[in-house]
């Protein structure tokens, strides 16, 4: 008996819009970002020679006959954008820059353009603005716009064939979301056209050494949309942070094969663009009253960089049968962890109040090092006192209510006692052991109980 052979079937997968996660079948919910009705069918790219693996040329280099010398980098003509990427820009890197919509990404990257541009020649591609627009931005940024090339395009290879004419410096993608490859048979934006463009631009960046910026929409979560599709493949990732009704901006890298990440770029979002704060400890802390209740200082750390920031707390009788823990600004972890603690061990009846904590400046403060001015902020307000204003609190909080040691004492000293602050309290071991070099009245506490005593007196 003769069998008919069957036909090949070409498989399809499905993808989630919001977070990428791929799945063989389609999912109501998906499994990575909870999402709902949010999975949509694609084909597979078709097999390029690039895919199928690297050309026959290419050939395995002993890395002991390489050149040990660093990349001269190329100044982004913003310290504070050169900070975060480790020294500048490298060449032939392919960078990320996400952030919530609103929030200046299209205005650092102009800027950036623009300061590159001079006489280099930038070649900036943008799907969702007109050269028209563009140009008036440039005009309300005070921008010349001389050797910044606009393409409004979203069409990849031709992006790709107007770079080959122009030979620019570096190349600028706004945004990866618009652009589209003819390589991938499916809508821009879809998560096969994400990785596609973002393969072509890695390949194009390493072949001519020439760097990319491509810009990335975020999801309702904060996170870029298909993070486990683009992170991966990037060389740097940046994140824009900052509430849209605050005028503070903080760059921050997540990823960085070229430097650290634990550096930050502090911007202010003004009338002339993202202007650079030279100094962003008194900027943060200029408006806060010397006898305020319910608000302390606290020296925290910024990748390398000490920031004083002005930690608030308020505490007002509940009306609702559970009371309420609100944070700004703070891990809401952290503020259930110290508001148990200072009932539990401090004895302050906390169980029939609201409790509201906020960050002045819209800054998002995530290390442990805060828990103590958390502590002594929500004291003060339920005490109804004011703390000292030449006073100055950092210390991690333990569920017994002990006070633990931080880390980088003396740097956090240094900048404290640079703006004026006189005393400073501090977990008692610390101080025993580092001996910090500062100038500074340093009231050692080992327990919270002692440290509200220090602080409120």
């Amino acid at each position: 008996m003769r069998t008919v052979p069957a036909t090949t079937k070409q498989r399809t997968s499905f993808a989630c819009s919001e977070c990428g996660h791929e799945s063989p079948k389609w999912l109501g919910r998906c499994p990575g970002c909870a999402a709902w009705n949010t999975f949509i069918e694609h084909a597979p790219l078709p097999r390029t020679r690039s895919a199928n693996g690297p050309p026959a040329t290419a050939a395995a280099v002993e890395l002991a006959h390489l050149p040990g010398e660093d990349q001269t980098r190329l100044p982004s003509g913003l310290p504070e954008f050169d900070r975060v990427l480790g020294g500048g820009i490298v060449p032939g890197s392919l960078v990320l820059v996400g952030g919530d919509p609103g929030i200046g990404k299209s205005t650092l990257l102009l800027q950036v353009a623009a300061a590159v541009a001079n006489g280099r020649g930038v070649l900036y591609v943008s799907g969702e603005e007109s050269a028209a627009q563009l140009k008036l931005r440039c005009a309300r940024l005070g921008l010349s716009g001389g050797g910044l090339f606009a393409l409004p395009e979203t069409s990849l290879d031709l992006a790709f064939r107007q770079a080959e004419q122009l030979k620019p410096s570096l190349l600028v993608v706004d945004s990866i979301q618009t652009i589209y490859a003819e390589g991938a048979a499916q809508a821009p934006g879809s998560i096969a056209q994400l990785r596609q463009c973002t393969m072509d631009l890695m390949r194009w960046s390493k072949t001519t050494g020439i760097p990319v910026f491509i810009v990335g929409h975020v999801t309702k979560d904060g996170d870029i949309a298909g993070p486990r599709l683009l992170e991966h493949i990037v060389d740097v990732v940046l994140y824009l942070e900052g509430e849209r009704f605050s005028s503070y901006r903080l760059l921050r890298g997540v990823k960085n094969r070229f430097g650290s990440i634990d550096e930050v770029g502090v911007f202010e979002m003004t009338g002339k663009g993202m202007c650079e704060v030279a100094n962003p400890s008194e900027a943060f802390i200029a408006e806060r009253a010397g006898d305020a209740i319910g608000s302390a200082i606290v020296p925290t750390l910024e990748g390398s960089r000490p920031l004083l920031v002005e930690v608030q707390a308020l505490t007002s009788p509940t009306v609702t049968p559970a009371p309420r823990r609100t944070a700004n600004g703070l891990d809401a972890s952290r503020l259930i962890l110290v508001s148990a603690v200072l009932s539990r061990r401090v004895g302050l009846p906390l169980a029939s109040q609201d409790v509201i904590a906020s960050v002045v400046g819209g800054l998002r403060v995530r290390e442990p090092a805060a828990d103590l001015a958390l502590a002594l902020a929500i004291a003060s307000s339920h005490r109804d006192r004011p703390i000292p204003g030449d006073l100055v609190a950092l210390g991690e909080v333990g569920l017994s209510g002990e006070l633990r040691s931080v880390s980088q004492l003396d740097r956090r000293l240094a900048e404290a006692e640079r703006l004026g602050f006189k005393r400073c309290i501090v977990p008692g071991a610390p101080v025993r052991r580092q001996e910090p070099r500062s100038l500074m009245t340093l009231l050692p506490a080992a327990t919270l109980r002692e440290a509200i005593k220090l602080g409120l007196p």
